[in-house]
């Protein structure tokens, strides 16, 4: 016989169970993403996108509204990627954040993709792309070069 706390205690296990599942699935779809980015799978690439996904590059200014502009967007690039290397990915439930160097015209460019996720889709994504500069020398004490 089951008592109320050992009805609240089942509940709780069976939703965090519930929540390591989607987690587990929302890896295993952002693996199969970047995998197919760096591949230039176009067609992989973008399954992970809610078919009204909005994209944006706050650099730049641009919102990119549909999965299939995000796709046209990417498949008419004319500098295809040269190198794609994931240093990390975090995230929890509907939050996940990549961070990867992608390679173009033989310049690494550090980048990090915040994707917000609904029913296992992206709805929401927001890239930043890192121009690489030198440091300045009076810092040079207290840092580490990892590039």
């Amino acid at each position: 016989m089951l008592f109320q706390g050992d009805i609240v205690d089942k509940i709780i296990e069976t939703m965090e169970t519930m929540e390591t599942m989607e987690n587990q699935q929302i890896r295993v779809a952002l693996d199969k993403h970047w995998a197919a980015s760096a591949a230039g799978d176009l067609e992989t690439e973008h399954d992970i996108y809610d078919d009204d996904v909005v994209v944006e590059y706050p650099q730049s200014g641009e919102r990119i509204i549909s999965r299939h502009n995000i796709q046209a967007l990417r498949g008419h690039h004319p500098s295809k990627p040269a190198g794609f290397t994931i240093r990390r990915i975090i995230g929890n439930g509907d939050l996940w954040i990549t961070e990867y160097v992608i390679v173009y015209d033989k310049r690494p460019v550090p980048t990090v993709s915040i994707m917000e996720f609904r029913d296992g889709k992206v709805i929401r994504e927001t890239q930043y792309f890192a121009e690489p500069f030198e440091p300045p020398a009076w810092r040079a004490q207290w840092v580490e070069r990892v590039i």
